[in-house]
């Protein structure tokens, strides 16, 4: 069975850039929401239920028909939101440093022109979805950097990449405090990115790949 990780941080913890009725909301509600549907999508799967998120949504072929859909969905849903509580933090934000700065640097020229890229990919994604940092294997050094989107509850983890760094553009991630100024919502989002979760990350999925 899947569960409901704990936020790392208290519901008020990333405020201002972030209020605590969202956060409150959207852990609790949206992604509790998303296990469950999982799990019920599930019930009876037990090799599927045994799974770590991470390898269910890698290998949705092995995943029935009937709900391979709503696999997609709510443990899509359950991934990304995994993601995206550790790669905030109160007290963080500013600019990257170690491995992951040099990476930033290497593959976009700086940390300025790959936060344009990013808040560009969170900005045209129409309607629901996320923008994404990726490890992507197939690079000839199989550690290049992409920025990419996805719509809905997907993921690169879908399309055989690994995410390091997502950000939720879903309308209720934002709403009650920005109402339709999503891109207001990017632009405070990065007080609140924890370099250091995305730095684990890198070097993780750098060594897998």
């Amino acid at each position: 069975m899947f569960t409901l990780p704990d936020l790392p941080y208290a519901y008020n913890a990333l405020e201002p850039y972030i209020d605590k009725r969202t956060m409150q909301i959207h852990h609790d509600k949206h992604h509790g929401a998303y296990v469950k549907n999982l799990n019920d999508a599930l019930a009876g799967q037990d090799a599927l239920l045994s799974m770590s998120i991470e390898a269910l949504m890698g290998s949705l072929a092995s995943v029935p028909d009937a709900v391979r859909t709503k696999v997609r969905n709510n443990g899509g849903g359950h991934y990304n939101h995994s993601v995206f509580w550790t790669v905030m933090a109160p007290n963080a934000g500013g600019r990257p440093s170690g491995a992951i700065a040099k990476a930033v640097d290497e593959n976009f020229g700086n940390f300025e022109k790959f936060q344009e890229l990013f808040a560009a990919a969170a900005m045209g994604r129409f309607g629901s979805g996320w923008a994404w940092l990726v490890v992507d294997p197939s690079t000839s050094s199989g550690q290049g950097l992409k920025v990419e989107d996805s719509a809905n509850q997907d993921n690169p983890l879908m399309e055989g990449r690994i995410p390091i760094l997502g950000l939720d553009v879903w309308e209720h991630a934002y709403y009650l405090k920005y109402q339709n100024l999503r891109a207001e919502y990017i632009k405070n989002w990065w007080y609140v990115v924890n370099w250091m979760e995305v730095e684990r990350r890198y070097k993780e999925a750098v060594q897998f790949g």
